[in-house]
């Protein structure tokens, strides 16, 4: 997989391939990060990427030629396949099912917008599709294009320590993670949960199950709408309320 970052910051950029999980995929040759700075691809000698915006207002707007040419110079590397991504606070919200969808894209550039934002032209002209992380305000779109790099690779095989690691995390099959512990067996006076000490694998996993059912249910309900849920999960989730209930009569 390759991903061409958009970037007016490469060195920021490139810090996700400095370390983690990301690091050691770069390194194994999972997948391949190259950078590509506007600036380099101005006309002028101020090397000037921004301009006021038509219509008055603050802050100034990132301007079309240098974003075309980068992008140009992206895609004859990349490949005119390459998806065209743009970190917008208008676009999808990144979710897992989004993310199980593009790791099957084979390359993708991304567009890291600064100020304001940039030049509608170039979105119509040369934007494929705009992803959000978050209803919130960032300074650039470096951050977002970093996530969405990390949450790819970490599903391309051989990136995690083991095979399985990916599938068990949470929002893969739409519910959050159980609860995990490690040693030694009491910590502060909270011990382990025997279940988990009994070397029992069916007993385990059920535990499991169900405590994920718990967590979805007690932190985020709204996944569970969507969760693929079998009967004896429903069944366990009605079980479950009685009992949160039971805890905080005062929620109903």
């Amino acid at each position: 997989m390759r991903f061409d970052v958009i970037t007016l910051f490469p060195e920021l950029v490139r810090q996700v391939i400095s370390c983690g999980v990301t690091g050691r995929a770069a390194e194994k040759g999972l997948f391949k990060l190259a950078t590509w700075n506007p600036r380099d691809y101005t006309h002028d000698v101020h090397r000037t990427v921004d301009d006021r915006p038509y219509g008055g207002g603050p802050g100034m707007v990132m301007r079309y030629q240098p974003l075309a040419d980068a992008l140009a110079a992206a895609k004859r590397e990349a490949g005119d396949e390459a998806k065209v991504i743009y970190l917008s606070p208008r676009g999808r919200r990144l979710d897992q099912p989004l993310v199980n969808r593009l790791v099957r894209t084979p390359g993708m550039i991304l567009i890291a917008g600064r100020y304001e934002g940039i030049d509608e032209r170039f979105i119509e002209a040369h934007v494929d599709e705009e992803i959000s992380v978050g209803d919130f305000v960032l300074s650039g779109g470096e951050l977002p294009a970093m996530l969405l790099i990390d949450a790819i690779v970490r599903q391309l095989p051989g990136a995690l320590g083991h095979a399985d690691s990916a599938q068990q995390d949470s929002f893969m099959d739409g519910l959050l993670d159980c609860p995990h512990y490690s040693r030694p067996e009491v910590v502060a006076g909270r011990e382990v949960p025997e279940v988990l000490r009994s070397g029992h694998h069916e007993r385990i996993s059920a535990w499991r199950r169900e405590q994920a059912l718990r967590q979805t249910l007690k932190w985020r309900p709204d996944l569970l709408e969507k969760a693929d849920l079998s009967d004896e999960d429903r069944r366990t989730i009605e079980r479950l309320k009685r009992g949160l209930r039971s805890e905080n009569p005062e929620a109903g």
